[in-house]
């Protein structure tokens, strides 16, 4: 099965990736301060672990990408370890108070030979797992518009 992004859901990502570049240049004190973060309209860092556990899961097994993290997953310690990045990830990029220490995105995709069909993959991975626990289409929408602005350093091939 082949996953294809509509034009209209490649603006809309790429409106969503604009707005969270607009947001982290602007810094905490400004216009956006007023609204929630999306960290918090997420439901912080239990709600991300919740979906970031489910999104693993889900990539485990699929078929079309799970190749590409089975070194992870075989060891319990590097799993924790990349999911444990993966929540300080979002949670930053969503305005929460996490830090990530983890490699920049081209860095830690290097030589991977990642396709557009296996990043496709992994957003629709990613969305399911974000239904599963329902969260609300403009959240999703700017989730996986800070996944799509990254695709230019994660798709290598």
């Amino acid at each position: 099965m082949n996953f294809h992004i509509g034009s209209k859901k490649i603006r809309a990502i790429r409106f969503a990736s604009a707005v969270l570049v607009l947001a982290t240049l602007a810094g905490p004190g400004a216009v956006f301060a007023k609204d929630k973060s999306l960290y918090d309209r997420l439901g912080g860092k239990k709600a991300i672990t919740a979906v970031v556990d489910e999104f693993v899961s889900r990539v485990a097994a699929d078929d079309r990408i799970n190749h590409f993290f089975k070194l992870t997953a075989s060891d319990p310690e590097r799993l924790a370890s990349f999911k444990g990045k993966l929540v300080d990830q979002i949670c930053q990029a969503t305005g929460g108070p996490c830090q990530y220490t983890g490699k920049d995105m081209k860095t830690a995709h290097a030589g991977m030979g990642i396709s557009d069909a296996d990043f496709n993959a992994l957003v629709e991975d990613l969305s399911g797992a974000l239904d599963k626990f329902k969260v609300g289409a403009k959240e999703k929408s700017e989730l996986l518009g800070a996944l799509g602005a990254m695709k230019s350093d994660i798709v290598t091939q």
